[in-house]
């Protein structure tokens, strides 16, 4: 017999995860309505979306198979043992090889266990919902590739001519490198190619903030909470005719990939296009055809598609008037939607009324800006296809467009990293000496999603990992640092090629600065002429470096390597004017673009101020002008000082934190001292914090004495997040954490702050952060000896009863100073109740306790009234609502409180107290002198006992009867 599940219950039934068991549910019918071969047929377009989606469940259906005896013991154990070693992608990769092997069976009875799991898998449940509103659109794309795939034979040798020309085109990869003789070097594109995470949909498409720090503050998250369970990877073969598609297979469809500069847009596009032409992807498509929008931004005039594909590709000649006739076998490709010059805003409906802009032929003329239109939205050869690529800044744009996938490049996540420093370095104890530096370094890690970053790091910090002579240097730790070295480079490889690198960087600088302020990325020979800078000059290695040009059959256009390194340029253009002007102004007018677009730059502009990063490049450069210098650190004083008392708003927060930013990169401690020294109260609450806000965060209350009251209550902050603040909580007086999920590792971070004998914590909030209880023992090992810490709020989390009584093992330690305890809604029972009145019996400091949203029970109150009856008690606030309480426990209660002389305030509210406990209640309202509030709302009395209560109220001033 196969070992696996037991055979008495369907082993799907005692997986943590909802179940869908109506057999007449729509889902459950469509499985009834393929045969075995088109369920083969459907295993097999969707199998990579399966093996994501399954993840989740892996081992249920595992268990299904072995349950319904497809699988053997032996195959389910190979199946639940990559479980159980925490790779789930390859046990799903294991569990479909072995299904298509076992045969029809085996693929029903996986696909039923799709169906009975799929409320408890987003992805599966995703899939499913596709499948049955599809109906037989699946197989009418089976059957349309096949047929698409033929070329006819008077097309085949300009078929293989375009294909051994975009395999040329595309082959290698030119990447500049500072760290060389060569000015560049070109690598074969398989070599260097590093695979990204692509997700099958596309975040927020409106952004009013700088995307490169949006997406950064997002990336971790969305990374890990939401990759395995709901967002789906795609492949670059995915994008067209596959199960992704949101159109009719028969249409033709458009595609918008969208990322973040330097995320590696263009660098997809181009293995996209290696591919198809050497056979690995896409064949369907019988010709593929490239555009970069920065090309067609040379074309001045109206032009035909016919043209347009001509001037790129002439060996076509008359032979496209035959390729128009099959439009479903053709893929134009657009790059770059955010550099076009025109405006291709697919909402504006005057392009489907005015004749001018109306495109339905490849033989019409008009504006390029109308062939990408009338293509996208299938008026122009429909039955094609398209992909667009764009920056999130214009993705807006494609709100009202025909897209029938959107997808978005993630960047690297986990290991992805680390292979590209692999492959960057020859040397792989270079790489690995690097990736350690980065790693430990949560500012630079947390850039390396981006490819580009990966890059200019690699570049920036090579040096100090392959050459002596920079060793004793200090090593970037800032990104200004960063990117002043990546400068520092390029002028110590290049400088001496020209004349003066001073005046052209300045030079440059101020075109960098234009483009920032006009969000231009793309420069041309004009704008080079225009601030006296020589197209001649790129023959110099200095000037290739700083800038990459791109010549095409059109034009030559110039951009930065990254846009990053456009803005850092900009800013150091700012301490390189002999004339600094009124740098005041120009600073607080970029401050005051509500878009976000000088936010780098500002950090940048901060972080030259700092002796750190303005050191290495003076070498070259020689000194910055003083005057700058001090003018930007006023700066900073005057927006720190502004912001502090400015967080009523999330804006007002997000404000404050890039001030903190601007400190951070200055690395001035005079400034931040003097700023922040004396804070109060940084109030972030609601605001998401990212680990390198945490970072920078930790930097300035570092430079602190003490802070009286830091908010970070819903910050989104994990356990990484609060590591990075470990070494400054202790300074807090009020630490309110509440809302955020860093579990129980983040307790031992805040023992650890709490055993600090520096301490200065008084109040610690940690309501509702996932706490078990597994982390009590640490925490009630620090409440013994922590002379700080009065007032404690584990509200909302699973503590239990066996975490409760490490607690008050806690409280009856002399040395405890709690005095206000919150343990509401935590899980407890009339189980800790003993242990608890123990507590209360010997503790001399507790004088609030919130037990409410526990199920205590009339038992759990009977234990506690013991310890209320003693005169030591010192409780002078008690809250037992919603406690599961009824009338048997209210004559214990009444004994026990009738004789206090501390009680001002009672929680009963939301039990099942009837007319029975009125009298009891009434005798001891009026002998409980010191009782000032007692709340009784929500429980089972009648009107008339009711406004008995309520009469209470007159029985002495300031008593507080709520019913």
């Amino acid at each position: 017999m196969a070992e696996g599940p037991n055979r008495g219950e369907d082993p799907t039934s005692s997986k943590k995860m909802r179940m869908d068991t109506d057999p007449n549910s729509p889902v459950t019918e469509f499985l009834t309505n393929y045969d075995e071969y088109q369920l083969f047929q459907l295993t097999k377009l969707y199998r990579h979306r399966l093996e994501q989606a399954m993840e989740e469940g892996v081992d249920g259906v595992s268990s299904l198979l072995t349950y319904e005896w497809h699988f053997t013991g032996q195959e389910h154990r190979k199946v639940t043992e990559l479980v159980e070693k925490g790779n789930r992608a390859d046990s799903s990769k294991l569990l479909l090889n072995l299904v298509m092997e076992k045969g029809s069976r085996a693929r029903r009875v996986m696909w039923e266990s799709f169906v009975k799991m799929r409320l408890g898998v987003p992805k599966l449940n995703k899939i499913l919902k596709e499948i049955q509103e599809l109906g037989s659109d699946p197989f009418d794309y089976i059957n349309i590739v096949r047929g698409l795939s033929e070329v006819p034979s008077n097309l085949k040798d300009v078929q293989q001519k375009h294909k051994e020309t975009l395999r040329v085109q595309t082959e290698t990869l030119r990447v500049n490198t500072i760290l060389i003789r060569e000015k560049v070097k070109d690598f074969q594109l398989v070599d260097r190619f590093a695979e990204l995470t692509v997700i099958s949909t596309v975040r927020d498409r409106t952004l009013v903030e700088h995307e490169l720090l949006v997406r950064g503050r997002d990336h971790e998250e969305w990374t890990k909470e939401h990759l395995r369970r709901e967002l789906e990877t795609i492949q670059t073969d995915q994008l067209f005719q596959s199960s992704f598609s949101r159109r009719k297979f028969n249409c033709g469809s458009s595609a918008a990939v969208s990322g973040v500069p330097g995320i590696g847009k263009t660098t997809l596009v181009q293995k996209i296009v290696y591919d198809w032409a050497t056979g690995k992807i896409y064949p369907h498509f019988q010709f593929v055809f490239s555009f970069k929008f920065r090309d067609l931004n040379a074309i001045n005039c109206r032009i035909n598609l016919r043209n347009l594909i001509l001037d790129q590709y002439p060996y076509f000649g008359n032979i496209l008037r035959e390729l128009w006739q099959n439009p479903e076998g053709l893929l134009f490709i657009f790059d770059g939607l955010d550099e076009f010059k025109d405006r291709i805003d697919f909402a504006d409906n005057r392009r489907n009324t005015q004749p001018q802009h109306r495109c339905t032929d490849p033989e019409d003329w008009c504006e390029v800006s109308d062939i990408v239109y009338n293509l996208m939205q299938h008026k122009l050869l429909p039955g094609c296809s398209v992909l667009v690529t764009s920056r999130p800044t214009a993705l807006h744009l494609l709100e009202k467009a025909e897209i029938s996938v959107w997808a978005e490049i993630l960047g690297f996540v986990g290991e992805e990293r680390k292979e590209y420093f692999n492959k960057f370095f020859e040397d792989q104890t270079v790489a690995a000496a690097i990736f350690k530096h980065v790693k430990e370094n949560e500012i630079l890690y947390t850039m390396c999603y981006n490819p580009s970053y990966c890059w200019i790091l690699g570049l920036a910090l090579g040096p100090f990992f392959t050459q002596t002579d920079r060793r004793h240097q200090r090593v970037p730790k800032t990104i200004t640092q960063l990117y002043s070295y990546y400068i520092y480079n390029i002028l110590k490889n290049h400088g001496r090629e020209i004349e003066s690198p001073r005046d052209v960087l300045l030079k440059l600088g101020e075109m960098a600065f234009t483009g920032v302020s006009e969000k231009h990325i793309v420069f041309r020979n004009g704008d080079l002429i225009k601030y006296n800078l020589q197209p001649s000059q790129f023959l110099s290695g200095f000037m290739m470096e700083l800038l990459e040009r791109d010549d095409s059959a059109q034009s030559v256009v110039y951009t930065f390597p990254h846009l990053t390194i456009q803005e850092f340029v900009a800013a150091l253009a700012q301490f390189l004017t002999p004339d600094p002007g009124d740098i005041l102004k120009l600073l607080r007018e970029a401050h005051n673009k509500e878009d976000g677009r000088f936010e780098i730059f500002l950090r940048f502009v901060a972080g030259l101020s700092s002796p750190h990063a303005a050191g290495p490049l003076e070498e070259f450069l020689g000194k910055f002008l003083h005057q700058t210098t001090c003018r930007v650190i006023d700066w900073v004083k005057e927006k720190v000082e502004g912001q502090i008392g400015n967080t009523e708003s999330e804006t007002g927060k997000r404000d404050l934190l890039n001030t903190f930013h601007y400190l951070f990169e200055s690395h001035n401690k005079a400034l931040a001292r003097a700023t922040v020294g004396s804070v109060e109260t940084l109030p972030f609450r609601g605001l998401t914090l990212t680990p390198i806000d945490c970072v920078v965060l930790s930097h300035v209350i570092g430079l602190c004495d003490t802070v009286k009251h830091l908010d970070l209550w819903s910050c989104n902050i994990q356990c990484e997040g609060l590591q990075r603040l470990g070494p400054i909580l202790h300074k807090c007086q009020v630490l309110r954490l509440s809302g955020n999920k860093f579990g129980d590792s983040g307790v031992k971070l805040l023992s650890a702050a709490l055993r600090n004998p520096d301490c200065k914590i008084q109040e610690l909030e940690l309501f509702d952060v996932g706490l078990t209880h597994s982390c009590t023992r640490d925490l009630a090992s620090t409440l013994g000896t922590n002379r700080s810490l009065t007032v404690l709020n584990l509200g909302s989390n699973e503590l239990g009863d066996s975490g409760v009584m490490l607690l008050s093992a806690a409280l009856r330690n002399p040395g405890c100073k709690i005095q206000k305890l919150r343990l509401n809604a935590v899980g407890l029972t009339d189980s800790c109740a003993e242990d608890l009145s123990s507590a209360l019996s010997t503790n001399r400091s507790l004088t609030v306790l919130d037990l409410s949203h526990n199920k205590l029970g009339d038992s759990g109150v009977k234990l506690l009234s013991t310890a209320l009856r003693n005169p030591d008690c010192k409780i002078q606030e008690l809250e037992l609502g919603e406690g599961e309480l009824s009338d048997s426990c209210v004559e214990d209660l009444v004994s026990a409180l009738s004789t206090n002389h501390s009680l001002t305030v009672l929680g009963l509210g939301s039990n099942s107290f009837t007319d029975q406990s009125v009298l009891p209640l009434c005798r001891l309202i009026l002998s409980c002198r010191s009782l000032e509030r007692i709340r009784l709302g929500g429980n089972q009395f009648s009107p008339t006992e009711m406004r008995h209560l309520e009469s209470l109220r007159e029985s002495r001033p300031r008593l507080s009867v709520t019913v």
